[in-house]
């Protein structure tokens, strides 16, 4: 006969159930973060949905198209049957033609086995961070810059170090700043250029001399150069072309700005050896993979016809210079010319109320949505950060509305 099943220790009828609210979360939420522009494009679209007309400077996607080869590619790959699962680390032949675009536009010799892909550039920022770091270690990073560097360094325990960027040098960094900054705790060093929020592009000298100084140290350097098609002045440089320096860099691009593919979710990255494995671990637990039919429309976007991203790029360019002028006219307010990207980021000092204030009553008061600089670190609260990734005639209207605003001030 068979034995009795043992009675379990749980008796619903003596359960008390207890209220949802006293229900806790994880502390470690308190440390992560979030990107602002969102909130500010949620709260733009509620003001819409109520008959407002916004113009919309917030967030940082490409007001173009996906070129239609790369649409047509994607269908192909779907129509073929490319929609199950595939190698976490990415399809090789997509690989292979990410390795061909960044040893050609970075002028070094990246193989297929050197590339990851992940859905987005954000993956890579969070899990190398993750496999470099141990809680303690510190992270050395650009303020202001992409909220999600400090989100992620605080949220897994490290310690964040803001390098702070310089509106005097065009907000690159002071070399001797870093070198204040570089310790035996330095685990990762984080450099982003063409740069957002600013518009920044670091120059090759501090590059150089940024380099030697890592060089002396145990750091990674994770160098986010998914603008790395958008430098308007001067050549592209990347620090992992410095002697040394590519066998400790995570070089991290994607097609999203290029390509206008921002919802398409596909970064990729050349990654030292040593990080290759543990990387892939990661993208196993979290994501899986990216779909094959978006990695084969990727390949149509790396080596396809490349004129609509050139046009898209020149277009910005035009946009860039009327934004600055126009942003030098307004009362109070002082721009920079950045240098890559599609943001400007103006000083409002002089302006009559603080630039969060300003940016909150920009849209709420006047309907143009952009964000206040303290939303990308500690060193930039006398700043604005607005997109020109809109439409010269949105653009003008927005600086007509920013005039007439700030003149009332």
């Amino acid at each position: 006969m068979p034995s009795a099943a043992p009675k379990s220790r749980f008796c619903p009828s003596a359960l008390t159930v207890t209220d949802a609210r006293n229900l806790s979360l994880a502390t470690s939420l308190e440390r992560l973060g979030t990107e602002t522009a969102f909130s500010v494009l949620a709260r733009a679209r509620a003001l819409e949905a109520e008959g407002r007309d916004i113009i919309h400077l917030e967030i940082g996607e490409p007001d173009f198209a996906t070129p239609a080869h790369i649409c047509e590619a994607a269908y192909e790959a779907m129509r073929a049957g490319h929609t199950g699962y595939c190698p976490s680390a990415g399809l090789l032949e997509f690989r292979e033609a990410a390795a061909e675009y960044l040893s050609a536009t970075r002028g070094l010799d990246v193989t297929p086995e050197q590339v990851l892909v992940g859905t987005g550039a954000k993956p890579f920022l969070f899990f190398t961070v993750l496999a470099a770091c141990n809680p303690g270690d510190e992270v050395i990073y650009p303020d202001p810059g992409f909220p999600i560097y400090e989100s992620a360094i605080r949220w897994f325990g490290a310690t964040p170090v803001p390098l702070p960027l310089v509106e005097g040098r065009d907000f690159s960094f002071d070399p001797v700043e870093l070198a204040a900054r570089l310790s035996a705790r330095t685990k990762l060093v984080i450099l982003n250029s063409p740069q957002n929020p600013t518009g920044g592009v670091i120059e090759p000298g501090d590059l150089a001399e940024a380099a030697r100084l890592i060089g002396g140290t145990n750091a990674w350097v994770l160098s986010d150069e998914v603008y790395g098609r958008m430098q308007y002045e001067g050549e592209f440089s990347s620090i992992a072309t410095e002697p040394g320096m590519a066998e400790r860099t995570v070089i991290l691009d994607g097609l999203s700005k290029t390509y206008a593919m921002t919802g398409w979710r596909c970064g990729f990255a050349a990654v030292p050896e040593a990080l290759l494995e543990p990387l892939t671990r990661f993208f196993v637990n979290s994501t899986s993979c990216v779909p094959p039919f978006v990695q084969l429309a990727g390949i149509a976007a790396l080596r396809g016809p490349q004129e609509e991203a050139e046009a898209m790029v020149e277009e910005f360019d035009r946009r860039r210079a009327l934004v600055v002028s126009g942003l030098n006219d307004l009362p109070g307010v002082s721009c920079r010319r950045p240098k890559g990207a599609f943001y400007a980021f103006p000083n409002v000092s002089a302006a009559g109320a603080p630039a969060e204030e300003i940016a909150t009553r920009l849209l709420e008061e006047a309907g143009v949505a952009l964000l206040a600089g303290s939303a990308f670190g500690s060193v930039a609260s006398d700043n604005l950060r607005l997109s020109y990734a809109n439409s010269a005639e949105n653009l003008e209207r927005a600086l007509l509305r920013m005039g007439d605003f700030l003149a009332a001030l």
